[in-house]
């Protein structure tokens, strides 16, 4: 695509964007008391001009304070990944603010939870957090504690929420701190240790050296558009870990889109310890982190040998009655077998629609799928590691497919090019989808 037609695209979308939302500036205008008018600044990470301001959501579908309509594939960036507000966890929910919200006790219903957990990922041991990130926080240090190393191993271009361990990228081979990471002072490279994803030269020689306590990993990276694992790689991976005497987690909150139990259930390997977040809960903030047996025997042992008081660990809001509400009712009546069906189905359906426009339109991009999670990314062959991935992408071509497509009714993620199939995602809304891509590629061609 050339710079000009770009440009052009982008700036004609935006003067659609502002004719189309006038409510949507005014918020804005108005909202001076929230730091650049949002009450959390990722809402300023959308393409338009400013931020769409959602008025309800139900289903696969959400309405702004404009009147505006939207199929909705970004879905929450996976938090209503089942759907928005399904009947089933608003009941629950409802019923709960009723009984509390908050005890710092245990529930009856967190009891059967567990059960529930256990049963659909394969891990017999679980705890309940806030977040992913908090999930992952956690993790690390149950890791270090129990191996007694310092030293965890991600992949470059990973994203494993705000958890500073995981901020070091390599560039030009060379691990670096991200410049994103707002505030750092403590020095990561002695304790983090970076490399490519589907390297396994590179993974063999770090974990050889009998220091790293847990490799810290997506299944698929999801969070430089998607890199697929390359066969064997995590069956090397999970031999690897096996024979270093390392710790193999896996972070399934954006990788559970890939079928019922995640992607190491659906797919294999199964790691030692996993993070589930945003859509356990249906959009209720939580998130669970589960582990092997052998991992609860040594996290028992290093508790009985922990002074009581702080661990580091938690918060007072973690595992809070609400939160445990939305789970089990999530795990009993949405999150099931025969959703997965509904979400595999349309999810096939959306990359033959966008293979179909791509090559019709003549474009050297190509679609890459992961469950019920889709991308199309605008480089020819898939990428092979986060550094190629964000090599190939084209962030003002990105941003003006989105505004494109947020014009038309269609509601992308809007850190790359990520489409959400939810159970509740119709034909049409998909249809709807392939045919605003089309009309967008054909207008990029112009």
């Amino acid at each position: 695509m050339a710079a000009g037609a770009i440009a052009r695209v982008a700036e004609r979308e935006a003067e659609r964007f502002r004719a189309a939302n006038p409510r949507a500036f005014a918020h804005h205008a108005a909202a001076t008391g929230w730091f650049q008018s949002v009450p959390f600044h990722w809402m300023r990470d959308w393409p338009s001009p400013v931020p769409i301001v959602a008025a309800t959501a139900k289903d696969a579908a959400l309405t702004s304070i404009d009147g505006q309509r939207y199929d909705d594939f970004c879905l929450g960036d996976t938090a209503s990944l089942f759907g928005h507000s399904p009947a089933a966890l608003a009941a629950a929910l409802a019923q709960q603010a009723h009984e509390g919200l908050s005890y710092m006790l245990p529930t009856e219903r967190g009891a059967a939870l567990s059960e529930k957990l256990a049963a659909m990922f394969g891990l017999p041991q679980w705890q309940v957090t806030t977040t992913a990130s908090e999930a992952n926080r956690a993790v690390i240090r149950w890791c270090r504690g129990i191996s007694g190393r310092t030293k965890i191993l991600t992949f470059n271009g990973a994203y494993h929420g705000a958890v500073d361990d995981a901020f070091v990228d390599l560039k030009g081979g060379v691990p670096t701190m991200r410049a994103s990471l707002v505030g750092q002072v403590h020095d990561l490279h002695g304790t983090t240790t970076v490399i490519e994803f589907n390297d396994g030269d590179a993974l063999a020689a770090a974990l050889n050296g009998g220091d790293i306590a847990c490799v810290l990993a997506e299944p698929v990276m999801t969070n430089v558009g998607m890199v697929r694992d390359a066969p064997g790689f995590l069956h090397k991976l999970r031999a690897l870990c096996d024979e270093t005497g390392t710790l193999l987690v896996f972070d399934e909150t954006h990788t559970i889109s890939s079928g019922y139990g995640g992607h190491g259930v659906t797919h294999g390997p199964k790691p030692d310890l996993m993070v589930v977040g945003k859509s356990i809960g249906g959009g209720v903030p939580c998130a669970v982190y589960g582990f092997s047996a052998a991992v609860a025997e040594r996290m028992a042992a290093l508790n009985a040998l922990r002074p009581d008081g702080h661990s580091g660990i938690g918060t007072t809001l973690s595992a809070n009655a609400l939160a445990i509400t939305a789970m089990d009712a999530m795990l009993s009546d949405v999150i099931t077998p025969a959703a997965y069906d509904l979400m595999l189905c349309g999810a096939a359906r959306l990359v033959a629609g966008l293979e179909q426009e791509i090559a019709a339109a003549g474009l050297d991009w190509h679609v890459t799928q992961v469950g019920a999670r889709v991308e199309f990314l605008t480089c020819p062959t898939p990428p092979r590691n986060g550094g190629e991935a964000k090599s190939a992408m084209h962030p003002e071509l990105e941003a003006a497919i989105h505004l494109f497509l947020a014009n038309r009714g269609i509601l992308l993620a809007p850190f790359h090019n990520m489409m959400l199939v939810s159970p509740v995602t119709g034909d049409d809304q998909i249809d709807r989808l392939v045919g605003a891509f089309a009309d967008c590629a054909s207008v990029l061609k112009e």
